[in-house]
This record gives C-alpha cells, sequence and structure tokens, in this order.
C-alpha cells in the first residue's frame, strides 16, 4: 500500500505526519510530559529529561482518531511510541532497554540530537 492510499485509507494519518515532521523528537503518549497518564509514558518521558532530549508529547488520551490511528500508522499496538527525526523507534520496552544498553544515547547522537 502506498502512503497516499493509506492517508486516504485513514485521513488522520496525516494529522500524525504533520506531528511527526514539525518536531526531531515526539512522543505519542498517555498524558503529557508534565503529567504522564500511565506508568509506560512516564518511564519515557523519565528516559528523554534524563538524557536531556527536547521533544513534543502527543497525549493520544485527547483524540481518540490520534490514540486509534497512530496505532495503525506505526503498525505498533501500544502507546507510546516515539519517533526520532521521522522514523519510528519503538514503544516503552525498546526505548528502555536501549537506554539501558546506552545505545539510545548513541542513537540520538547519530540523528545530532546529542
Amino acid at each position: 500500500m502506498t502512503q497516499a492510499t493509506a492517508t486516504a485509507d485513514h485521513p488522520v494519518f496525516e494529522r500524525i505526519k504533520t506531528e511527526i515532521d514539525e518536531q526531531d523528537v515526539v512522543l505519542f503518549m498517555k498524558g503529557t510530559p508534565v503529567f504522564p497518564q500511565c506508568g509506560f509514558s512516564a518511564a519515557v518521558v523519565q528516559i528523554l529529561s534524563h538524557m536531556n532530549v527536547k521533544f513534543k508529547g502527543v497525549n493520544v488520551l485527547d483524540d481518540m482518531e490520534i490514540r486509534e490511528g497512530i496505532k495503525a500508522y506505526s503498525n505498533w499496538p501500544t502507546v507510546p511510541q516515539l519517533y526520532v527525526k521521522g522514523e519510528f523507534v519503538g514503544g516503552c520496552d525498546i526505548v528502555r532497554e536501549m537506554f539501558e544498553e546506552g545505545e539510545l544515547e548513541q542513537y540520538m547522537a547519530g540523528k545530532g540530537l546529542q
């Protein structure tokens, strides 16, 4: 399926793509960076904050279309979802593992963000 077809099938994809394209680091999460609404979202916020990475939080609880659309967009069933320079990195477990292994810092540095 082409991106144009995917966008036509899921009109919310264009809104999601705009969010991802407007910032270098975007976290689709439950709640906000200041007030996460689930432990998984809080864990990713804590990791990014610890690394001093500037990011935009998109609260999926505020918009059901975004909440369901992001799962189809990434083909990933859960939130939070981290995007860096337009690329899907993963959810909480992947981000946590990358952080613990020192891979997340290397990844961010490779993207010019550290």
